[in-house]
């Protein structure tokens, strides 16, 4: 294997490259085109859960919604955010390494197949349905435990940290097959489960701060998150109109199906600028021992956006008549993945930053009142299409009280930063 591609090679224009590691700090690394192909697959999981949850939400059935949708994000997220940390340390882009991650593509399509029956057998309360979700969760795991045993073998400065990375992921791949063929209830296997949670967890942060670590770039890491929360937030948009679509054919035009596509629109909008409105790259770059907390908790960054989309889903439903909940919760199914995404974004910005600002705190509060009070108004007779309209303006607070006042203080509390 040679350490860089030749400059001219006729036979194959992507040789096998050693991983060696990439420089942490190499400046313009933006996302590869594979990374973003890897991306789309993913989403498709994510709709895919999204639309389950919301089914289940708009029937009623919360205790089946929660439970599947928690199950199903965390293997999907989950394994995007190793494989992201991996490319961003050791992406060769040679031959081996492309199709290694078209196997985990692959992998994620056979999960997202088996989401339907995995909601289905918790919603029935039969034993948990989850053998096809599971195989296409190992398929990608055990490509990622080929693709750290090559940087095991090519790179001695990083071999101690690799082993440890396959060897988590050897055990808790195990147990997850084991999990497979155990037929119990529902509450016996989320218990097994959170132990196996506890290993693929537990075994990177073992890896970063006992084993060495890896030499992941700061400013990639944080475009490759915004990448995704841009993905997601997108799909809110399309499944919202497709199944608005649905009532435009049944019923026609309406203020309400108006209303709910303006909705979506500005909560999306919304959403998009809080959250790229932190410079988290150079946040990263001087403060890289917060990259677990960051990192970790974007799962439920992650999850809240789909739930949005889900709560959209949702409200279309409502105006269909085939969503059997009420209208109160209907603004709930958005309400609260909205005031999850608010409450993380700002918790960056409190924490990542070290300061406790009064104006952003004056502002997450009129932004959370906001929210309050679209689901105080469907309480008190309000049409919902009304309130979503007040919910979807909830990020707007934040926006222009950080416009007007907050980028000063940001760029402030940046510079201070050591």
């Amino acid at each position: 294997m040679s350490d860089t591609a030749p400059e001219q090679n006729t036979r194959l224009n992507h040789p096998l490259i050693s991983m060696r590691g990439r420089a942490p700090n190499q400046s313009n690394r933006p996302a590869t085109t594979l990374e973003l192909l890897f991306d789309l697959t993913f989403v498709i999981a994510i709709s895919a859960a999204s639309s389950q949850f919301a089914h289940l939400l708009g029937e009623g059935h919360y205790k089946a919604a929660l439970s599947g949708f928690g199950f199903a994000m965390f293997a999907v997220i989950w394994a995007w955010i190793n494989f992201s940390w991996f490319a961003s340390a050791f992406d060769t882009d040679d031959w081996l390494y492309r199709l290694t991650t078209m196997v985990q593509m692959i992998g994620v399509l056979i999960l997202a197949l088996g989401l339907p029956a995995m909601f289905s057998s918790i919603d029935e309360g039969r034993p948990l349905d989850n053998g096809v979700m599971v195989a296409g969760y190992v398929v990608m795991r055990v490509a990622m435990i080929a693709q750290w045993w090559r940087v095991a073998k090519s790179s001695p400065a990083y071999r101690r940290v690799a082993l440890m990375y396959v060897r988590s992921l050897a055990v808790a791949q195990l147990g997850w097959i084991v999990l497979i063929f155990v037929h119990t209830s529902l509450a016996v296997t989320l218990l097994l489960a959170l132990v196996l949670f506890v290993i693929e967890l537990g075994g990177p942060f073992l890896a970063e701060t006992r084993g060495g670590g890896t030499p992941w770039n700061p400013e990639h890491i944080a475009e490759r998150y915004g990448l995704l929360v841009i993905i997601a937030l997108g799909e809110e948009v399309v499944g919202t109109v497709a199944t608005l679509s649905a009532v435009v054919d049944a019923q026609g035009w309406t203020w309400q199906v108006v209303g709910v596509a303006v909705a979506g629109i500005a909560l999306t909008f919304g959403m998009w600028w809080m959250y790229f409105a932190l410079p988290t790259g150079e946040i990263l770059t001087k403060r890289r021992q917060l990259a677990f907390p960051w990192g970790y908790s974007h799962m439920f960054v992650f999850a809240a956006v789909a739930a949005v989309g889900a709560g959209l889903h949702v409200a279309a439903l409502y105006l269909e008549d085939t969503a059997t909940i009420g209208p109160v919760a209907v603004l709930a199914a958005l309400a609260i993945p909205v005031f999850v995404f608010i409450g993380f974004v700002y918790a960056y910005g409190f924490f990542m930053f070290s300061v406790r600002d009064p104006l952003h705190i004056k502002l997450l509060a009129s932004t959370v009142g906001l929210l309050a009070l679209s689901v105080l108004l469907t309480a008190l007779g309000v049409p919902v299409v009304l309130c979503l309209l007040v919910a979807a303006a909830a990020p707007a607070v934040s926006v222009v009280g950080f416009e007007r006042a907050g980028h000063e203080k940001l760029n402030s509390a940046l510079s201070e930063l050591s």
